[in-house]
């Protein structure tokens, strides 16, 4: 079980490089733009019952807050939509390393045993999916933000 999980764990962060690798590529084409909108769950409820806020919580809490120090409210000057943008990067790495275990996980499933696949996906699933359903929340939020700032412009 280690061996799997030790496996999982590896391939995941294996495909976070898959991730930015195929993202900078897939930014320069006409169909990121449809990419960059995506949500998968709208509902807060949802969100929550399958505990995106505990995932929040521990990135906050962790070692995992450093990884991507682009992605900050440092303060009222900041730019909304740069950080959207990296949200958007950052979610669809993390999209593409989660299709990119999937096969790991399926080809192990086969050849070896279905624990091992299922292994693989659970640690994919933490690792790749939740991080682009927190990017997705973090958006729908950072939207209603710039739509607010957007409509105080207008005003003046």
């Amino acid at each position: 079980m280690i061996k799997y999980l030790t496996f999982g764990i590896s391939i995941s962060v294996i495909s976070w490089i898959v991730g930015m690798i195929l993202n900078n590529i897939l930014v320069k084409t006409e169909y990121y733009k449809k990419l960059s909108n995506l949500n998968f769950i709208t509902s807060k409820a949802l969100n929550k019952n399958i505990g995106i806020e505990y995932f929040k919580w521990i990135v906050k809490k962790s070692f995992f807050k450093f990884f991507n120090q682009k992605i900050k409210l440092k303060n009222k000057k900041t730019k909304l939509t740069e950080i959207r943008n990296e949200m958007t990067l950052a979610e669809i790495s993390h999209l593409i390393g989660f299709i990119f275990v999937i096969f790991f996980a399926i080809y192990k499933s086969i050849t070896l045993n279905h624990l091992f696949g299922l292994t693989i996906m659970a640690v994919n699933i933490l690792m790749n999916l939740y991080p682009s359903l927190l990017q997705q929340e973090n958006k729908r939020r950072i939207d209603k933000l710039i739509k607010r700032q957007n409509i105080t412009q207008l005003e003046m």
